[in-house]
C-alpha cells in the first residue's frame, strides 16, 4: 500500500474528507480532477501538496478535514455487494490466529474483500494472502478493492469451489467466511501446518453448534467460540453517554488450532 508517511499530500494517495458533520468521504489523489458534492467542488490539484491534518473549503465555503483513513476506514469505505466482516472482529481475530508481518494465510471466501485488505495490510510484502472465492464478478470486485488501495500484489486470487481443497500447504493461518464450514475442516487442515491458527465466522447459533460438532471429530483441539459487541459513546464532554444507536450481534467467532494426526 502506497505510504502516507510524508507530512504532505502526494498524488495517488487515498485522502479521508471529514466534513463538520462527521461524514466522510475516501478519495485518491489525481492530478486533474475534481470532487464534487453539495457542498460544493475540490479540485484534487489543490489538495495535492497540503499538509495531512489540514483543512480545506470548497468553493461554496464549505470546510473538510484532511486525514490519511485508517486500516478501520479502508475496510468500511469498500465498495461492497455482499456483507463483510466487521471491523471490530477483523482486530481481534488478527490478533488471535496471530497474523502479521510474514505470515502466510488462507482466506475463503473473498466476499467484497473487506478481511482481505485487512490482512494484505497485515501480512505486508514479506507474507501472502490466499483468497478463494466461487463467483467470478465477486472476485473481481474484490480484485478493484484491493488494487485501489495498493494491496492486490499481495493477494493470490483462486477462482474455486473449496471442495476441492486449497492448492497451499503449511500455511500459518486459515479463517473460513462460508456458509457451511464444517464441511471443509479436512481441506482446512491438510492446507495448514502443525499447531497453525483456524478461524470462522458464521451469524446464526445454531451453524456454530454444526462447525463444533465438525471439530469435536476433526484433528484440531483448543476450540473457542467467541461475540464481540462494541459501543460507542458521544464524544461530548457535558453531556457523554452512549451513542442511541448501536452495532451489536454481527457474528460469532470461533477459534481452533490444527493438531498432528495420532
Amino acid at each position: 500500500m502506497k505510504e502516507t508517511n510524508a507530512a504532505y499530500i502526494q498524488a495517488g494517495d487515498l485522502v479521508l474528507l471529514s466534513g463538520k458533520d462527521r461524514r466522510e468521504f475516501m478519495i485518491k489523489m489525481i492530478p486533474g480532477l475534481q470532487f464534487q458534492t453539495h457542498h460544493g467542488v475540490l479540485e484534487h490539484d489543490d489538495l495535492i501538496g497540503q499538509r495531512w491534518g489540514a483543512t480545506i473549503k470548497t468553493h461554496l465555503g464549505y470546510t473538510y478535514l484532511l486525514l490519511p483513513p485508517s486500516l478501520e476506514q479502508l475496510v468500511r469505505g469498500i465498495r461492497r455487494t455482499t456483507q463483510i466482516v466487521y471491523p471490530k472482529e477483523i482486530g481481534y481475530l488478527l490478533m488471535k490466529m496471530n497474523i502479521g508481518p510474514g505470515t502466510r494465510v488462507v482466506e475463503a471466501g473473498t466476499g467484497s474483500g473487506g478481511l482481505t485488505l485487512a490482512l494484505a495490510r497485515m501480512v505486508g510484502p514479506e507474507g501472502r494472502v490466499y483468497s478463494y472465492e466461487m463467483r467470478e464478478d465477486i472476485q473481481a470486485l474484490a480484485r478493484k478493492n484491493l488494487t485501489r488501495v495498493g494491496l492486490a500484489n499481495t493477494v493470490t486470487f483462486t477462482l474455486r469451489d473449496i471442495h476441492e481443497g486449497f492448492d497451499e500447504r503449511d500455511v500459518d493461518a486459515l479463517f473460513l467466511d462460508v456458509r457451511e464450514p464444517w464441511y471443509y475442516l479436512a481441506q482446512a487442515h491438510t492446507a495448514l501446518k502443525g499447531g497453525g491458527f483456524f478461524g470462522a465466522v458464521l451469524p446464526t447459533t445454531n451453524q456454530v453448534s454444526a462447525l463444533l460438532r465438525g471439530l469435536e471429530t476433526a484433528p484440531f483441539g483448543f476450540v473457542e467460540v467467541e461475540e464481540l459487541l462494541l459501543r460507542a459513546y458521544k464524544p461530548t464532554p457535558a453531556r457523554l453517554r452512549p451513542q442511541d444507536r448501536m452495532i451489536a450481534h454481527t457474528g460469532y467467532l470461533i477459534f481452533a488450532r490444527a493438531l498432528l494426526r495420532e
